[in-house]
């Protein structure tokens, strides 16, 4: 059936920013979703104001936000409220547990007929309240979940409880981003032959750089112009940077802050790392294979079906600074293997894991849950 007008969509998230996986592929949906076909809104429980925000607008789609200053202010979710009802949206997409849990009951209790709960990395172990309102509150009010792996996927099923009808597993993408002419290693002052490591993230405790900077101090010896970069910031900042202090590795680890130009930053790379202690289906990932760089990551969550051990990079449990050293190194002294886990990185994630792909399926499924329904227009 062929609706004769475009369908409402209204995005939910905590905050509109420019870190953060979930962030990132709440503001992606919004401005990739046809125009012709979709009328977007995104609106952000807390905070839009960001350059992600303005990117947002810019595409066309209606930004918002309820400004709420604390969890227990009701009140403050009214404008939300007055808008699903007064404008009829037809789908509600919500992203991370606090939207999920309010923004699913709200779109119910607002007459919404389709929420779309997305869940971007299962890490409730010890958290039985937050698996109990998974189950018994967000499940039920939700007509689907979005796991971004299989093994959350499995973990909502077989842990939490969740009928698997109604959890799906929809894996994350990222957008064609080639780099620019800008040579980053001579921006930052490193010599053409210089082994380079470097990783992604949001500097919070989840990523557990301070494993990566052990094994920086292990690696130098063997590598003495070894460097390692950490692009992105966080709450974790003060932290790392007493890490990279307490060991003399200034000259070692640069800190470098949010990049908007991280293609040009992975060119500038041998080995790209990520040592999370748990992830869903980190973005950075994609991003690394994208440049066609071999990875070195964490046996965790997602990763796996990422990063194939052996093929695409190297694997290893997490906290375990030797064995991630070790497994750079292997590559550090390889350049051949490198290039080849690099190009097979590259083309499966060309294949598997690019943006487009994953916005033509959550288009599908707007349309699927709206026609199963019958409240199509």
């Amino acid at each position: 059936m062929t609706p004769d007008r475009q369908l409402r969509v209204l995005t939910l998230i905590d905050k509109i920013a420019n870190a953060g996986g979930a962030e990132a592929i709440a503001a992606s949906l919004t401005v990739k979703l046809d125009p012709a076909r979709f009328d977007r809104t995104i609106c952000a429980t807390r905070e839009a104001k960001s350059p992600a925000a303005d990117v947002v607008a810019a595409a066309g789609a209606r930004v918002m936000s309820l400004d709420r200053g604390s969890r227990f202010a009701l009140w403050e979710w009214w404008p939300l409220v007055s808008l699903l009802r007064r404008e009829r949206i037809d789908v509600v997409h919500t992203h991370q547990f606090g939207s999920n849990l309010w923004g699913s009951v709200i779109a119910r209790l607002a007459g919404v007929p389709v929420v779309v709960a997305h869940e971007h990395t299962w890490s409730f172990e010890g958290q039985p309240v937050r698996r109990f309102l998974d189950r018994v509150v967000i499940s039920r009010a939700a007509d689907v979940i979005l796991a971004v792996s299989r093994e959350d996927e499995r973990r909502m099923i077989e842990i939490e409880g969740i009928r698997p009808e109604r959890v799906r597993f929809l894996a994350n993408g990222v957008a064609d981003a080639p780099p620019s002419q800008n040579d980053m290693r001579a921006e930052l002052g490193i010599p053409p032959t210089a082994p380079v490591v470097a990783t992604v993230s949001v500097l919070r405790p989840q990523k557990a750089l301070e494993v990566l900077i052990e094994a920086a101090e292990i690696l130098l010896p063997s590598f003495p112009g070894l460097r390692v970069l950490i692009a992105g910031d966080g709450p974790d900042r003060g932290r790392i940077e007493a890490a990279i202090a307490e060991r003399d590795l200034e000259e070692c680890v640069t800190l470098m802050g949010i990049r908007r130009d991280v293609p040009d930053v992975l060119q500038a790379v041998d080995v790209a790392v990520c040592c999370s202690d748990f992830e869903g289906s980190p973005l950075s990932v994609m991003e690394y294979m994208a440049a066609g760089r071999p990875v070195v990551a964490t046996r965790v969550g997602g990763v796996p079906d990422l990063v194939e051990d052996g093929t695409g990079g190297l694997l290893v449990q997490p906290r375990d600074p030797l064995a991630l050293a070790d497994s750079i190194g292997e590559l550090l002294r390889d350049p051949e293997r490198r290039r080849s886990m690099g190009e097979h990185g590259r083309e499966r994630q060309r294949r598997e894991f690019s943006l487009d792909a994953m916005v033509r399926r959550v288009e599908d499924l707007y349309e699927e849950l709206l026609n199963r329904r019958g409240d199509r227009a």
